[in-house]
């Protein structure tokens, strides 16, 4: 049974995560707070790190045995969180506690979409060579993370080398959007001559 000074010594171990103050939270895992504990929003000390990318932080949390899995209310956690903000050392952190890979965010995505869009290109090869991150997975939008990459980037070269780390990693070309357009139309419509060439048209 959690006692009432548990609770205080597990709200200040995610006030600690969130402020990346290693040597408190610390302290407070010695004297009990838990690596498990959850604010009012769901959210996990180790999310709380992987938002502020506070990478010793995390490797603190889960040396002790977080679990990088849970979802707050927004649907966020640990790997989803360092897909928007492409943090590849936070991302070899999350990895070593073997997160679910599977996990989607409040858009249905998983954590290769949103790098792919924003145009995290060290991120996307590093979870791409290190993981089996389904690649054609599609989201709530009916999106890839080829076409988000095509659709949401502005063809520059960062975004045209995702498009070729995508497709060296088994993108399938042929996935078309809900109204049936295809990453190489759309990077036609859009003027991308690169990624045209790279989606095998000419």
């Amino acid at each position: 049974m959690t006692t009432i000074k548990q609770n205080e010594q597990n709200a200040l171990l995610l006030k600690a995560a969130e402020n990346g103050d290693l040597e408190r939270l610390q302290t407070l895992l010695k004297a009990g707070a838990s690596p498990a504990a959850a604010d009012s929003s769901g959210r996990t000390p180790l999310t709380w790190a992987a938002k502020g990318d506070h990478v010793t932080v995390a490797r603190a949390l889960i040396a002790a045995g977080a679990d990088p899995d849970p979802q707050d209310d927004q649907q966020n956690n640990a790997l989803l969180v360092t897909g928007e903000t492409g943090s590849v050392a936070m991302l070899r952190e999350v990895l070593r506690a073997n997160p679910d890979l599977t996990r989607t965010n409040r858009y249905g995505g998983t954590a290769l979409i949103p790098a792919a869009d924003r145009g995290h290109l060290p991120y996307v090869r590093e979870l791409l060579q290190t993981t089996q991150i389904d690649v054609n997975h599609i989201n709530n939008l009916g999106w890839t993370a080829l076409l988000e990459a095509v659709i949401l980037g502005d063809g520059d070269k960062v975004h045209t080398e995702i498009v070729r780390e995508l497709l060296a990693h088994g993108a399938d070309r042929q996935i078309a959007d809900r109204e049936g357009v295809t990453p190489l139309q759309h990077a036609r419509q859009r003027g991308y001559a690169e990624m045209v060439k790279l989606l095998g048209g000419s």
